[in-house]
């Protein structure tokens, strides 16, 4: 079939075009209203809301800024937090303003991520906008945040703990111990409940290392949330740490913020620093954003230690009550200190399978020792399968028998093996020690002060601490010689890390240490120079009721000055030392070291030194130090007496 196309005449085809055009003017004029109305209307109402925080100056409402982790620098704010998805305005790590248009923007665009909108995504920030300003909920992108709603009728926050596992002298992450938060909810077991940790991404496992990358912020540090159970396997049941729960005074409008705020942080990192921008400091606006008035975060002190943390919240009248978990190793030395030592190896057999257990049923022994013997074996096994020294096959046949032979026993009269809580951590002297004293040297009087801002000495009062741990940064000595008017840095200990930890039958931990800074040292010429050290050792350490705590190390010394022959001198040698607690208020610290330096500018040292320390009550001691040295073959005693604040 063929169709023939009429021509059009060119007024008609003049008129044609003026119709297209005018259809097409309207409908793009019409759509193009519509599209400013709608938008018109929302940017209008943002407008307006910007307008009304700019009133209300919610940029530079102290809530803001904590929700924002923002502290006063000299330029203005800057936040703590250093990951670039945490903020939504370009400069919003220095801008709380610029911050605060582009998040109420934000809310009320339609999200690049319908799945994950703005809103959703820092729910305690819009919260808290809401409230102040009042939304027209009606008005933004998305009508609910499902995802937040159904983990908040999983998580039900009721309640909030603050966990402190006490310091491992055996991870260089967990020297100073660790805080972490236990929301907890109204129906459920303690260990069902979960746990908010802050803590640095690393592997490192050598403390010199760690500490060194820990105080140039070198690593990453991150939220994560875990069931309670699980923290306390890892610290109780694996790392040996005794753990202490403070039970914190939140109402539950208050632990809802919090976990809020929780929400917010999920993923995201900042760089872990040490000493300050540590786990303890970053939990602190946590708790800032349930409670604001708490005003933590705005202490002076340079040093955020965990014990600190707690500390400050029982001085702000937080902590309830004090709840101790010791260790799963803590219980298994109490219930070995129970037993004599040739029923300790008995139970140590037992755990192993090495000594049947119907031969110890047949024994004649009291039976209050035979529970107690396979109570510890038990235990023992148990914590070896936890540390994966033995396979599941193995543990599970032998515990059955065991479990087995201690049933024949009965449980009337077993022995009770829950051990004494020790003095808590909170009782403790405070971690900045400011010293003042005087002292003679060769015959010489002199007046010395000493700063050292953390944290503990084997010397120190021990309540509250591990007793075979010493941790010193930047301990700070200075001397001043009156009658030659001349003022002398004693010392600088950057590092001082000693972990005396005492081998028995059951536990068999090495003992090290660690030392690097500058001191004064008598060389050749017969005058005391500066010179940078760097010693470390390793070796074993035992405990004893009659005698303390004493050990022996192998060490290795490096010492570096312009006034040696060869500008340096490394050595090799071994010290001994015992630590003894008088009473708990006296203690008495002895110590000898013997080194051959054979490299570099050759010589031999030999050292003694006796150490007291009277403690009036946790924050005030007195002290006082003799030593007696041979180094070139010249021999020099010092002799020095000093008062302790510590604060």
């Amino acid at each position: 079939m063929h169709f023939k196309v009429k021509p059009v005449s060119k007024k008609r085809y003049r008129l044609l075009r003026q119709s297209i055009s005018l259809f097409l003017f309207s409908a793009v004029f019409f759509c193009a209203a519509g599209v400013n109305h709608v938008l018109g209307a929302d940017t209008a109402y943002v407008n307006y809301l910007l307008k009304e925080a700019e009133q209300k100056q919610l940029a530079q409402s102290r809530y803001w800024h904590i929700l924002l982790h923002y502290k006063k620098t000299l330029r203005g704010a800057e936040s703590v937090i250093d990951d670039p998805r945490f903020f939504l305005a370009q400069d919003g790590k220095h801008n709380p303003q610029a911050e605060l248009e582009a998040t109420l923007r934000a809310f009320f665009n339609p999200p690049d991520d319908p799945a994950n909108p703005p809103l959703c995504r820092f729910i305690a920030r819009y919260t808290w906008l809401r409230e102040q300003l009042g939304f027209d909920e009606a008005r933004l992108p998305v009508a609910s945040c499902r995802k937040f709603e159904k983990t908040m009728e999983v998580i039900r926050p009721k309640a909030a703990t603050l966990i402190f596992p006490a310091a491992y002298m055996n991870n260089p992450a967990s020297m100073f111990g660790h805080t972490f938060i236990n929301i907890e909810t109204e129906n459920r077991s303690q260990l069902l409940s979960h746990a908010v940790n802050y803590s640095a991404f690393t592997t490192e496992t050598n403390g010199l290392v760690f500490a060194l990358k820990g105080l140039s912020g070198f690593y990453k540090g991150y939220f994560s949330i875990l069931p309670y159970y699980e923290k306390v396997q890892e610290y109780s049941d694996i790392n040996q740490r005794d753990i202490w729960e403070y039970r914190l005074n939140f109402i539950e409008a208050e632990v809802k913020k919090m976990v809020m705020h929780i929400w917010e942080l999920q993923g995201i990192y900042s760089y872990y620093y040490f000493f300050d921008e540590n786990c303890s400091y970053h939990i602190l606006f946590l708790l800032e954003a349930a409670r604001p008035a708490l005003h933590l975060t705005d202490q002076p002190n340079q040093w955020v230690i965990p014990i600190d943390t707690v500390r400050a919240l029982q001085q702000a009248h937080v902590v309830d009550a004090a709840d101790y978990r010791p260790s799963k190793a803590t219980k298994i030395r109490y219930s070995a200190s129970l037993l004599g030592t040739q029923q300790q190896a008995a139970a140590i057999g037992l755990s192993r399978g090495a000594i049947d257990p119907e031969s110890i049923l047949r024994q004649d022994i009291p039976e209050r020792d035979k529970k107690g013997m396979f109570d510890l074996a038990a235990e023992y096994l148990q914590y070896s399968y936890v540390k994966k020294d033995i396979n599941k096959e193995h543990y599970t046949g032998l515990f059955l028998r065991l479990l087995k032979a201690r049933s024949a026993l009965g449980n009337k009269g077993a022995p009770l093996y829950d051990p004494p809580a020790p003095a808590d951590p909170i009782q403790g002297h405070n971690s900045n020690r400011l010293a003042l004293g005087f002292g003679v040297k060769k015959g010489t009087w002199f007046e010395e002060i000493r700063l050292r801002p953390a944290y503990h000495a084997l010397i120190d009062y021990d309540g509250g601490y591990e007793r075979g741990a010493q941790i010193q940064f930047m301990n700070a000595a200075l001397r001043y010689y009156s009658a030659k008017n001349d003022v002398q840095l004693k010392s600088l200990d950057v590092i001082d890390i000693i972990s005396l930890s005492p081998r028995d039958l059951l536990f068999k931990p090495l003992s090290w240490k660690v030392k690097t800074g500058f001191r004064q040292q008598l060389l050749r010429d017969g005058d005391d120079h500066l010179v940078y050290q760097l010693n470390t050792g390793g070796g074993f350490a035992y405990t004893s009721k009659s005698i303390g705590l004493y050990y022996a190390m192998v060490e290795g010394d490096v010492n570096l000055s312009g006034s040696f022959r060869e500008n340096y001198a490394l050595g090799i040698g071994a010290s001994a030392g015992l630590k003894k607690n008088v009473t708990d208020w006296w203690t008495v610290l002895l110590e000898a070291r013997s080194l051959y330096y054979g490299l570099g500018d050759e010589h031999k040292t030999f050292a003694l030194s006796m150490k007291q320390n009277i403690a009036l009550s946790a924050q005030r001691s007195f002290s006082w130090e003799v030593s007696r040295t041979k180094t070139f073959g010249i021999y020099e005693t010092d002799a020095v007496f000093m008062w302790n604040l510590y604060f």
